[in-house]
């Protein structure tokens, strides 16, 4: 059955990775850049700022704590599990794209841009999407091109992302709710 599951993982890999152009490597190479994300890092924390100016702080504590923990998550399985990335895998060798030579880390089980993209959009979602539902599509957005992009670079398989994409969801959301819940019970209303 694994054996099965790590077929269909790596035919797909495959599929997709090899769905590559000039303009396409330029455009994933950056969607793969935390820096080329931080206007809307900067228009999120904007928007929390709107909505809890008094207890921001409880945001960025919340975010720092969130990201931290998704983070040191991802490396701890993947020190655990020892999938080898796509780039490193010695029957892979020749068929792997990459970009700019980019290979990744030895191991890629699972996903750490995907857990952390799916954490910053989940926590969005829960924190500030109430009367602002174009939110939703704008989060998902950078969430699913920040994950596919490591496909396309060559240093995740589509389970090591959808695994990675699942822990962050369970991330962002219990972040959002944990931060609601410690407002709503150590914070003055209206803030």
């Amino acid at each position: 059955m694994l054996e099965t599951l790590k077929t269909i993982d790596e035919n797909l890999f495959l599929f997709l990775n090899a769905q590559h152009n000039s303009f396409g490597d330029t455009i994933m190479w950056l969607c793969s850049s935390m820096l080329f994300w931080t206007p809307l890092y900067v228009w999120f924390l904007w928007l929390l700022y709107k909505k809890y100016p008094r207890h921001y702080w409880t945001v960025l504590v919340a975010i720092v704590l969130m990201i931290t923990a998704s983070d040191q998550l991802s490396n701890l399985v993947k020190d655990s599990f020892m999938r080898f990335r796509p780039t490193h895998e010695p029957h892979l060798q020749n068929l792997v794209h990459t970009v700019n030579g980019y290979r990744g880390g030895m191991y890629g089980f699972y996903s750490a841009h995907s857990a952390n993209s799916f954490s910053v959009a989940f926590f969005v979602i829960a924190a500030v999407t109430k009367g602002r539902n174009y939110l939703i599509p704008i989060a998902l957005i950078y969430a699913f091109l920040t994950t596919y992009s490591r496909i396309y670079l060559g240093v995740h398989y589509p389970g090591d992302i959808l695994t990675g994409a699942i822990m962050g969801v369970v991330a962002g959301t219990a972040f959002a709710y944990i931060h609601s819940k410690f407002r709503s019970k150590y914070l003055k209303k209206g803030a």
